[in-house]
């Protein structure tokens, strides 16, 4: 039965703590991917644009493996956590589709509202989209918020999730959005909190821009919290009481039990993002079809190699492609 795993992850020596295990492969690792960008209409008269790399084969899409990745919160495919998935799985024979969440693209979307981590319709649209083009077999990776995204999606889809999805893996996952919100205002994550706040408030300004006199724009640039700005912003544009609300509803800890499909959880101790309850050994004693592993060390969306240097294959890509391709007992 599914439990906690025992994890094999060492940091490298000089990568000593999870903010320097977080920051340094973000700040200064360099991954090269050959990316063909394909840009979607979805029905509300809105976009998603999709990154794809595939290996060269002449085998059609029905016979071959895909991987869908969501990155976390103002990422994209670019984001190093992601773009290192995306070369070290189709190195090993995987199509990768790397999906942006709206306004993550590089362009604006059309719609008023952006993202947000209860919002699941976009993946499931991706999964359609990806089975009109024949895919039989597919799997999941998400990295913080998408991981959050991608767990909640599976959970409320339960028994009736469509077959061609067979596994999924979740990294440095924010199981419960309060616990990480208040982990985020602590002194020694502010940084990242600050970081994430100001790319909002930029976001929300540009498209205020554009769209004049629909935004609470004063109060959004008064901001400087991420919760400030889903309290402001987030929970009043996609129907939330307040920011409590959006956070309450939308974390995926209670989703986890109806999953149903083999999953591997892995989020590292010393993540500067997340709170204990985002570490719910007591729950992984009972499910039927999680897996979850908590490493002493990693940081958030980081887990470099010990060996292979800033720029090698990840423990996380390897521990990854290991479960997407093992038999599960």
């Amino acid at each position: 039965m599914p439990l906690i795993v025992p994890s094999t992850y060492q940091p490298p020596a000089l990568l000593w703590t999870g903010h320097l295990q977080t920051i340094v492969p973000s700040l200064f690792r360099e991954v090269s991917v050959a990316y063909v960008r394909e840009r979607i209409d979805t029905p509300d008269d809105d976009f998603l644009d999709l990154d794809w790399v595939c290996p060269p084969t002449t085998r059609p899409p029905a016979e071959r493996q895909l991987v869908i990745l969501s990155h976390g919160l103002e990422g994209s495919s670019g984001s190093t956590y992601l773009a290192g998935m995306a070369r070290y799985l189709s190195q090993n024979g995987f199509d990768c589709l790397a999906w942006h969440y709206r306004s993550c693209g590089g362009d604006l979307n059309r719609q008023q509202r952006f993202y947000h981590l209860g919002d699941t319709d976009d993946l499931h649209f991706i999964i359609t989209h990806a089975r009109a083009k024949g895919y039989a077999s597919m799997h999941l990776i998400g990295f913080s918020a998408g991981g959050s995204i991608t767990l909640k999606y599976l959970g409320e889809r339960g028994s009736t999730l469509d077959p061609a999805v067979r596994r999924a893996v979740a990294f440095s996952v924010p199981l419960d959005l309060i616990g990480s919100s208040d982990r985020l205002e602590q002194w020694d994550s502010l940084i990242y909190n600050r970081r994430f706040s100001r790319s909002l408030n930029a976001k929300v300004a540009r498209k205020a821009a554009v769209m004049p006199g629909v935004f609470p724009l004063d109060a959004v640039l008064q901001s400087r919290r991420v919760r400030q700005f889903d309290e402001v912003f987030t929970a009043p544009m996609n129907g939330f009481r307040d920011a409590t609300d959006y956070y309450t509803r939308s974390s995926s800890l209670q989703y986890i039990p109806n999953i149903a499909v083999p999953t591997l959880l892995v989020n590292a101790r010393n993540d500067p993002f997340l709170s204990p309850t985002c570490f719910p050994e007591s729950m992984a004693r009972e499910l039927a079809n999680v897996w979850m592993e908590f490493p002493e060390q990693g940081g958030h969306c980081g887990f470099p190699a010990k060996k292979g240097g800033i720029n090698g294959t990840y423990w996380s890509e390897r521990r990854a492609l290991e479960f997407l391709t093992q038999a599960v007992d």
